[in-house]
């Protein structure tokens, strides 16, 4: 079978099967591509025909445009997944991934504000104007829910329920979770959506039930997102810059320094495994030991 038409069937499965997002199937069809364009080169014209020793060149290949072990391992994952499709769908005998050693990667404690930076964010916008509710309903729901910006763009109005306090998301798979939120966040979101998204959609004629809009009163994007929240902590710290991330990590690490059990933790943020969560556990060790320098009379 050509090389391309085995992609096709594995982004359909990616699409069908695993619900993945556009974003995942993008990242998978690029590292396929990088090494199907690999296979060529060497003159390779079916996927079989890689082996363990291919594979080593392969990424002797990639080391030396001196990409960083995680995007390489990364590669390496989407490879492996591929050719466990191909496996099970009969096109290859076995997957030479299996036998290939992911890099070690070095744990990077995530960064967070503390909570008397985050409290300064809450104070550098224009609350009469539209723009600025918006930005403060943004930055509050954001740091109140740990959303992954991706999830924070495609909220709609009917999404948000206000006698509660939650918002239902989608995230990664398609999967959906509940996740409260507190005061702060409501009194934001209420101002915003009842006076600033008002002006937004009727300034614009715009027709969309996405909550967060752009002044073109359209669906704002992750890198809109980004940009805005730059120039927010601009206003803050002239030489600090600021990824939707950081507050994802700092929603999980207040939460967890207040004594927030792991699991809930784990089920808010919407992981999978709990690994994934238990990274913040290093930074809730940190903040203890410094607590208890401070704190303890012989430490």
């Amino acid at each position: 079978m050509a090389l391309h038409q085995s992609k096709e069937q594995f982004k359909e499965y990616l699409k069908v099967e695993k619900n993945a997002s556009p974003h995942t199937i993008k990242h998978y069809m690029y590292d396929i591509g990088q090494f199907e364009a690999f296979l060529l080169k060497e003159s390779l014209k079916n996927w079989k025909d890689a082996d363990h020793l291919l594979i080593r060149n392969f990424l002797t290949e990639l080391y030396q445009t001196k990409i960083t072990k995680r995007t390489v391992s990364r590669k390496l994952s989407s490879l492996r997944s591929f050719y466990n499709f191909l496996e099970r769908e009969g096109l290859v005998e076995q997957n030479p991934f299996h036998y290939v050693t992911m890099p070690k990667m070095e744990k990077n404690i995530p960064e967070f504000f503390y909570e008397e930076e985050i409290e300064k964010l809450f104070e550098v916008e224009d609350l009469t104007t539209p723009l600025g509710q918006r930005n403060q309903a943004m930055i509050e729901l954001l740091y109140a829910s740990g959303l992954r910006v991706t999830e924070l763009t495609t909220i709609n109005v009917h999404d948000i329920d206000f006698s509660v306090g939650s918002v239902l998301v989608t995230g990664k798979g398609k999967k959906q979770r509940h996740i409260p939120f507190g005061s702060h966040a409501q009194k934001a979101l209420l101002k915003y959506m009842r006076d600033g998204r008002d002006q937004l959609i009727s300034k614009r004629n715009s027709d969309t039930d996405v909550v967060f809009l752009n002044n073109m009163g359209k669906p704002l994007t992750a890198r809109g997102v980004s940009y805005i929240l730059n120039s927010m902590i601009q206003k803050v710290a002239k030489t600090s810059s600021i990824h939707p991330h950081k507050l994802r990590h700092t929603f999980a690490t207040h939460l967890l320094n207040k004594g927030a059990d792991l699991r809930s933790v784990q089920e808010m943020l919407g992981h999978e495994n709990l690994s994934s969560t238990q990274v913040y556990t290093h930074v809730t060790k940190d903040y203890l030991q410094k607590i208890y320098k401070n704190a303890h009379p012989r430490a």
